[in-house]
C-alpha cells in the first residue's frame, strides 16, 4: 500500500492504474475496514493500492466529490474507472465486490 505524501505523486499514480482509498485518522469506519485493507490491496495485485488522507488533501478530495470516508475510486489511464463513494460504513466484501465488477468490467 502506498501512503500519499503529495499532489504530484498523485498525479503520477493516476495516469497508469490504482485504486484509492480515501481515509483519515479520526474515521471510524476507516478504522472498521483497515484490518481487511492489505486483504482488499492483494486482490488486485495489478493496481496499487493508494491511501489518501482526506484532512491533508482536501482538495483532491472536493475535486473527486469524496464527501463521505472511507471511499474508493478505480483509476486507469487518468481515467475514473468507478467510485464507491458514500458516508456507510462499508465490508470488506461490499469493497472487494465493487472492485472485482469495476476491474473486470
Amino acid at each position: 500500500m502506498i501512503q500519499l505524501e503529495s499532489v504530484e505523486q498523485f498525479n503520477e499514480l493516476i495516469r497508469d492504474k490504482c485504486i484509492v482509498m480515501f481515509t483519515a485518522n479520526w474515521c471510524g469506519d476507516c478504522r472498521f475496514i483497515e484490518p481487511h485493507l492489505p486483504e482488499i490491496a492483494n486482490a488486485h495485485p495489478d493496481y496499487p493500492f493508494v491511501l489518501v488522507d482526506r484532512d491533508k488533501f482536501i482538495d483532491i478530495c472536493q475535486k473527486y466529490d469524496i464527501m463521505g470516508i472511507p471511499s474508493f475510486i478505480v483509476f486507469e489511464n487518468n481515467e475514473v474507472k468507478g467510485t464507491f463513494i458514500s458516508k456507510l460504513r462499508k465490508t470488506k466484501e461490499e469493497i472487494l465486490a465493487f472492485l472485482d465488477q469495476t476491474i473486470n468490467q
